[in-house]
């Protein structure tokens, strides 16, 4: 689980210094020449810096032991500051951007010295792919052979994929700005980059948008893998007292906390001696087996038995 979350950080502080650096680039350069899409991107990236400093903050919370108060831990504060950042990332980024962009588009003005834009737009690319690099990397030593999309719905932790969503979206919104920069230069219509900058703020709403879902998930409780639960399933099963498994429920706790709770049908005619070890053991082969469970509740019941307490519940 160390390792998991020194995995996150290095993904997140390799951002940070990104993007801080690029922040106060494009902000020197959106004064000097007046571009409305150069100060969305000034904008997006200091959003983006805060972001990073949440993210880190998530992570550092989400380390706390447990305690009386939170006999779970803390492991869902990071669910917590990353849904805030999908908020961020929406209220503050894309609402400035499109708010600025539709600005100048009523009120167009011609920009001055655009080569500074280019050289700064050019400087931010190499940054942003740099982070974005970084961030694949790590992402990719979790994704295996699913495509990005069914990665990102299987992960649990939201501090690597926030963040490659994030510098993804910068350098599609670096794009977006050297082509209206570009194009309002070439045309001398300068609305257009005013355009260009709603259409950065566009971009960070979708991303906003996806992050937030994908978030809001792991906010209320979501299961762990239907791969970790079927493992789970066939060590219980496996064990010769267990007569059948009536229910298994799992939920992430955090990015590498699993919480298990199973009900139990045992063989009839078994002692208490009998039913304490086949719980041990079950116990012990899941934790050896998976890691990242952090907690067991096994509670013995009959089927019928079961099958009565959930239809009360039902009715």
């Amino acid at each position: 689980m160390a390792a998991q979350r020194n995995s996150s950080k290095k993904v997140i502080f390799a951002a940070l210094a990104g993007n801080l650096l690029i922040a106060v680039t494009k902000f020197g350069a959106a004064f000097a020449t007046g571009s409305s899409a150069m100060l969305s991107e000034a904008i997006h990236s200091l959003v983006d810096t805060g972001n990073q400093g949440l993210l880190l903050y998530g992570l550092k919370r989400a380390a706390k032991p447990a305690d009386i108060r939170h006999p779970f831990g803390y492991g869902m504060e990071l669910y917590f500051w990353s849904f805030v950042v999908a908020l961020l990332v929406f209220a503050v980024g894309a609402g400035v951007s499109i708010y600025e962009g539709i600005h100048k588009i009523q009120h167009p003005q011609p920009m001055t010295n655009p080569v500074i834009n280019y050289l700064v737009l050019g400087a931010a690319l190499v940054f942003e792919g740099a982070a974005l690099l970084v961030a694949w990397k790590e992402f990719r030593k979790t994704k295996g052979e699913s495509s990005v999309i069914a990665a990102v719905r299987r992960s649990k932790d939201p501090a690597v994929f926030t963040v490659l969503f994030e510098d993804s979206a910068a350098m599609s919104g670096l794009l977006v700005a050297f082509i209206g920069i570009m194009l309002a230069q070439a045309t001398g219509m300068a609305w257009i980059d005013g355009a260009a900058s709603v259409v950065i703020g566009i971009i960070l709403a979708v991303t906003a948008f996806v992050l937030a879902m994908e978030t809001k998930g792991l906010l209320v409780g979501e299961s762990a893998h239907p791969q970790v639960t079927k493992g789970i399933r066939i060590i219980a099963e496996g064990q010769s007292a267990v007569f059948r498994v009536n229910e298994l429920l799992t939920m992430h706790l955090g990015p590498q906390e699993i919480l298990v709770n199973m009900s139990l049908d045992f063989r009839d005619h078994l002692g208490a001696d009998d039913v304490e070890n086949t719980i041990a053991e079950i116990e012990k082969q899941v934790k050896a087996e998976f890691p990242e469970v952090r907690r067991i509740f096994i509670e013995a019941q009959s089927w019928l038995s079961h099958r009565a307490a959930e239809e009360s519940i039902s009715a």
